[in-house]
């Protein structure tokens, strides 16, 4: 026994050595490991960091390429947008609205009253009076704000103010002629063409595009709704309304508006009202309801029926491609393209994700729609 004693306890050493060994070997290994994860991550994160600026890079220049230096979003300096609109002081207004006589209202909501105006060269404007509070006032001084730097062809665009009055603000627009494409779906005899519409949500969705990808800083409207997009012939279809719209917050994410209700019923994010966090892709969400409205030709919620627009399609949602032609607005009279209809339906399902990250850019809805677009007139037979 004195004998095996000793081998025994070099045999523990031994063991114990290799024991050792093996969790330095592994300790070593591990290390490498995460550190050669953590490399390749942080090279992964630089190179998406770069593709993403590359590609907003290409969007804002696309953007810029399209509208012209007059028309790019100017940020920063809110007196070198000032330059560029009138003035106007409360005489002239009145002289404008011929005193503000009943006849010449064209429009009139809860927070204002919009009047034709008729400029000193003979040509028409819209002059946005709001109602005296001292609320509307503030609100009156950020729609000027946002409004003063935007140029796009497709946003509705501001010729001058009046801050003369303490409590009352005036804004005077461009004058669009054929009303608003609420009006034109919901209000008038005959049924807007297929063609109309389809340039109208492209020229909606190119609008938003500009206020998200083109303005430093990006700009959310807040209330998208057929309402709020104006008709104007040769012109095209302009956002307008910009009373809720959000400048300069950090990652376009506007801080909670739990005490101002922002957006219309049938048209609000379900995100917004469940957080009260306005953001880019809130206003994606309501273009996505105007789309669908386009394509049917059903108010995006029924007052009557309590009913919005996306839960009464919902089958349609789901199924685009199959259920599109069975919810074409049947006062066309079977004049529209099927497969645009298809594609429409299918981007404002996109659109109307309840997940907002789900949710396309708008500059993707533009690409999208291009597409279509393309592919209907390359289609098209040759005369």
């Amino acid at each position: 026994m004195e004998f095996v004693f000793p081998y025994l306890f070099i045999c523990i050493v031994f063991f114990l050595l290799f024991l050792v060994t093996m969790v330095h070997i592994a300790v070593v290994t591990s290390i490498a490991v995460v550190s050669s994860v953590a490399t390749a991550s942080i090279v992964c994160f630089k190179m998406f960091c770069r593709c993403k600026m590359a590609l907003l890079g290409r969007c804002r220049a696309e953007v810029d390429s399209e509208l012209g230096p007059a028309q790019a979003c100017i940020g920063g300096d809110p007196e070198k947008g000032a330059a560029a609109l009138r003035r106007f002081r409360w005489p002239e207004v009145e002289s404008l609205t011929a005193r503000f006589a009943p006849s010449a209202v064209i429009g009139e909501g809860g927070s204002s009253i919009v009047y034709l105006g008729r400029l000193p060269d003979s040509s028409f404007a819209a002059v946005k009076l709001n109602r005296p509070s001292e609320r509307l006032r503030r609100a009156f001084r950020r729609e000027l704000d946002v409004l003063r730097p935007l140029r796009h062809a497709n946003v509705v665009r501001l010729l001058g103010y009046c801050d003369d009055r303490e409590e009352q603000g005036v804004l005077v627009f461009e004058y669009v002629p054929e009303g608003s494409l609420h009006e034109q779906l919901h209000e008038r005899g005959a049924a807007l063409p297929w063609e109309r519409r389809m340039e109208a949500a492209l020229q909606v969705a190119r609008a938003l595009e500009y206020l998200h990808e083109g303005c430093d800083p990006p700009v959310v409207h807040g209330d998208v709704k057929a309402a709020n997009v104006l008709l104007g012939g040769s012109t095209g279809a302009k956002l307008c309304d910009f009373g809720s719209a959000s400048a300069g917050f950090s990652a376009a994410v506007a801080e909670p508006r739990r005490a101002m209700a922002v957006g219309s019923p049938g048209y609000v994010d379900p995100h917004y009202l469940r957080t009260g966090m306005v953001s880019k892709k809130s206003d994606v969400y309501s273009f996505g309801v105007l789309l669908l409205e386009l394509v049917t030709g059903a108010e995006a919620f029924d007052a009557e029926r309590e009913v919005r627009l996306t839960a009464a399609m919902g089958t349609l949602l789901r199924e685009p491609g199959r259920k599109a032609a069975e919810e074409v607005d049947a006062r066309l009279g079977g004049e529209y393209d099927a497969g645009e209809a298809a594609a429409a339906v299918a981007v404002a399902a996109m659109c109307l994700a309840e997940n907002p990250a789900l949710r396309p850019s708008m500059t993707e809805v533009v690409a999208f729609l291009r597409q279509k677009k393309a592919v209907r007139f390359s289609s098209k037979p040759s005369t």
